[in-house]
C-alpha cells in the first residue's frame, strides 16, 4: 500500500494504524472500554475491523480484504476463526494507481474523494464454523439521518482533535468508544464531523486510520444496532502534510440500510463468492 493511500483513506486501511481520536479536554480513560463492551468486534489481518452480524457472517469495508492474497483467518473476540469464503460487493473498485500518482505529485486529492464516494465499499465474510459464544449485532433497519447520535468503536493508536494523530502508530492498543452526530446522509453513505469542544458531545470523537470496517451504531430503545461501518475521511490541505484527526475533519461510513437486500441475498446463498 502506498504512503498516499495510508494518508487518504478514513478509517483504516488494513495496512494503516489508528483508532478513535478524542477531545483534547477529556481524559483518555473516559473513552477506554473493556473488550466485553463489544465482543462482536472482528480484527482483520494486520489492521481493520469487521462486525459479527450472524453466527457465521462478518460484515466489513471491502478495502480491508487483502488484494493479493486469500483471506483465510480473522479474529473474533480474541480467538482466531477460519474463513470459508469472502463476498465483495460487485460495485467495489480499488483505487487506481493513476489517481494516487496524481495526488502525490500535486498534493491535491479531490478526484480520490470523488472516486471513493462512487464505490461500494462493503464485503461479507463467511466463517468456516459458526460462532456460538458471542451474540451477533443486529442491523439497524432504518436509514440513518442527519441529527442522529451514533456510537463508534475501535482500537489502535489514538490522538486528540487539537494535535491530531501520528500515522506511524503504534497500531492496536486499547479499545475505545466515542459518540458523534450525523451531519449528512444520502444513498450509500452517512458522515459526521469532529467538532471542537464548544460544539461537541461530552465524549465526542472520530475514528482514524487503522479502523476501517469498525462499527457505527445507533440506539433503539436500550439496544445499540449496527447502522454502518467506517470507510473513508475528507482531509483538507496538501495530502502529504495535512494534519489527520484534527477538529473539523469529516468521516464517512457505509450506510448499511442501502445494502439490506444485498446483505440478505449473500447470507441466503443467492450471491456468488468473490474469493
Amino acid at each position: 500500500m502506498t504512503r498516499l493511500l495510508l494518508l487518504l483513506m478514513f478509517v483504516v486501511l488494513p495496512s494503516t494504524a489508528s483508532a478513535i481520536v478524542i477531545r483534547d479536554d477529556v481524559d483518555d480513560s473516559e473513552y477506554r472500554v473493556p473488550a466485553s463492551e463489544f465482543p462482536a468486534l472482528v480484527d482483520m489481518p494486520g489492521e481493520g475491523h469487521g462486525v459479527l452480524i450472524a453466527p457465521q457472517w462478518v460484515i466489513t469495508a471491502a478495502h480491508t480484504i487483502p488484494l493479493h492474497s486469500k483471506l483465510t483467518r480473522i479474529t473474533v473476540d480474541g480467538k482466531p476463526r477460519d474463513v470459508e469464503r469472502v463476498v465483495v460487493h460487485a460495485g467495489y473498485k480499488a483505487l487506481p494507481q493513476e489517481l494516487i500518482d496524481q495526488a502525490m505529485a500535486s498534493g491535491e486529492a479531490m478526484l480520490i474523494v470523488v472516486f471513493l464516494a462512487s464505490t461500494d465499499d462493503i464485503a461479507l465474510v463467511k466463517l468456516a464454523e459458526p460462532v456460538m459464544d458471542i451474540a451477533p449485532v443486529a442491523l439497524y433497519e432504518g436509514s440513518v439521518q442527519p441529527g442522529q447520535i451514533i456510537k463508534i468503536i475501535g482500537k489502535g493508536a489514538t490522538g486528540n482533535g487539537a494535535t491530531g494523530y501520528s500515522l506511524g502508530g503504534p497500531n492496536r492498543t486499547e479499545l475505545r468508544r466515542a459518540y458523534n452526530e450525523v451531519t449528512s446522509s444520502y444513498d450509500r453513505w452517512f458522515c459526521y464531523r469532529f467538532d471542537e469542544p464548544s460544539a461537541a458531545l461530552p465524549l465526542e470523537g472520530a475514528l482514524a486510520n487503522g479502523d476501517s470496517g469498525s462499527p457505527v451504531l445507533v440506539e433503539v430503545g436500550n439496544e445499540w444496532l449496527l447502522s454502518g461501518v467506517a470507510s473513508w475521511k475528507v482531509v483538507e490541505g496538501h495530502v502529504l502534510t495535512a494534519k489527520y484527526g484534527r477538529y473539523g475533519q469529516v468521516a464517512c461510513n457505509v450506510r448499511l440500510s442501502h445494502y439490506a437486500d444485498w446483505i440478505e441475498s449473500v447470507m441466503s446463498g443467492q450471491a456468488q463468492s468473490a474469493g
